[in-house]
């Protein structure tokens, strides 16, 4: 059958790619995909499942389908509403959950969903996982009846119980910090503010009023103006920002200047590394992070590890060497010792953790790195599985020598379109502009279609 798993769940037009059935299918295909192999708690008549969601009008149904599915395959669903993604895989683990479900397509506009497996102790499902539940789709089986059904049962603290874990993994209160924090009318609305304060911080929530339709709109970790804006109308020390499913997480310092993924993961490497918290002293990010990220942990003692685009293989490289710290520029940002995922609020937390201990502002704990300028181009309509082309490679080879230790080429063929990605960072934005242009003219010559 044709794929439907993405590189992060299932996703589409809600009601166009993904429907109501579908859901409905994937929930009783995930369902006979753990029972056949038994993966559910010893002693436990039933294996059990926890599903959540963001703020999206269709998550509404959607929710309601995979939840039926499930249950009408023999499983006991908690419902925990909305709630971030790394809420909902925290609640997998901790509750012994042999399946989490998160109704949610993260930063993508409204119109979008997504369903999001993950398996027991709040990890994504691997690749061989996910295969067998969409061979599962649509096969003949026998139905439980009468008492073999599932139940479906509200989970009632979910919103105390995961602000209450955010804070606990902080080492002191945060008193004395006045912070703005955009939800993105997401699935952080209500827990984010709350975690926040329940830390000790002074919050102003912006973007906390979703209606189900302006979800991402103009708001959140994709569009940072709101939340500079508010920062400086009500004189806060930092802002954070989050996207719909509150997985991911960038800031804004006191004087409204962006502070990215990078920039957070140099300030969280170096406190933790001071400390001797960071495993064999070493940060995993990936290909598309600045230079100065690399630069910026060799000054100060970390080895910086770098794998391919997508929190997927960070997360495959931290567990495989055991590292605790890892992340995306795009703020996409995993703290190991607490959470299985990347958590916009939990890494929002550690930063300001930071600045109380320092004492310093954000915008100076965030100068130790100093971003060189990066430009990225885009070449469409050519034949991405010809990047070993020889012309091609003495060219980024050339531009390699030119730049030195100045900068860098990353030539990237694009995972779902006929395109090529040529990166370049150099010590200024003419020269990464120029040598960026330079290399696509190569591209759109020799890997024509």
């Amino acid at each position: 059958m044709t794929r439907i798993f993405g590189t992060d769940g299932v996703r589409g037009l809600a009601n166009g790619q993904l429907t109501g059935e579908l859901a409905l299918d994937l929930g009783v295909a995930a369902a006979r995909v753990l029972v056949e192999h038994e993966e559910y708690g010893e002693g436990r008549e039933r294996p059990l499942a926890v599903v959540g969601r963001d703020t999206r009008i269709s998550g509404q149904f959607l929710e309601h389908a995979v939840v039926a599915g499930l249950a009408s395959a023999g499983v006991d669903v908690l419902r925990l509403r909305v709630l971030p993604t790394p809420g909902v895989a925290y609640f997998t683990d901790a509750l012994g959950a042999d399946v989490g479900v998160v109704i949610s397509a993260s930063h993508n506009p409204m119109p979008d969903n997504g369903i999001k497996f993950l398996a027991r102790g709040g990890v994504k499902l691997d690749d061989a996982l996910e295969r067998e539940i969409e061979d599962h789709i649509g096969r003949d089986w026998e139905r439980p009846t009468g008492a073999a059904v599932g139940r479906v049962t509200p989970y009632g603290p979910t919103v105390a119980e995961y602000a209450a874990h955010l804070v606990s993994t902080l080492d002191k209160p945060l008193t004395g910090l006045k912070v703005v924090l955009d939800c993105a009318h997401g699935a952080a609305s209500v827990v984010g503010p709350r975690a926040l304060r329940d830390a000790g911080a002074e919050v102003v929530a912006i973007g906390a009023e979703p209606d189900g339709l302006n979800i991402n709109d103009g708001c959140g970790s994709t569009h940072l103006e709101p939340l500079r804006k508010a920062v400086l109308e009500h004189g806060a020390d930092a802002g954070f920002a989050v996207d719909g499913d509150a997985d991911r997480c960038l800031a804004v310092d006191h004087t409204g200047e962006v502070v990215d993924g990078d920039q957070i993961m140099a300030v969280l490497a170096l406190a933790m590394n001071e400390t001797g918290r960071l495993v064999e002293s070493t940060l995993v990010a990936t290909v598309m992070s600045n230079l100065g990220l690399v630069r910026a942990m060799e000054a100060g003692g970390v080895t910086v590890r770098q794998t391919g685009v997508g929190d997927r293989y960070v997360l495959e490289d931290m567990r495989s060497g055991g590292y605790n710290l890892g992340g995306e520029q795009s703020g996409h940002v995993i703290l190991r010792d607490h959470a299985t995922t990347g958590d916009g609020l939990l890494t929002a937390l550690h930063v300001m953790q930071r600045m109380v201990v320092t004492g310093s502002s954000l915008r100076d704990l965030a100068a130790v790195m100093t971003r060189f300028p990066q430009v990225l181009v885009n070449v469409p309509g050519v034949d991405k599985d010809r990047t070993d082309d020889e012309v091609l490679l003495a060219a980024v080879a050339e531009a390699e020598t030119e730049l030195g230790d100045t900068g860098r080429v990353l030539l990237r063929p694009s995972g779902t379109e006929p395109l090529v990605r040529v990166m370049v960072e150099a010590a200024t934005a003419e020269r990464a502009s120029s040598v960026a242009e330079g290399l696509a003219a190569v591209v759109r010559e020799r890997l024509a279609l």
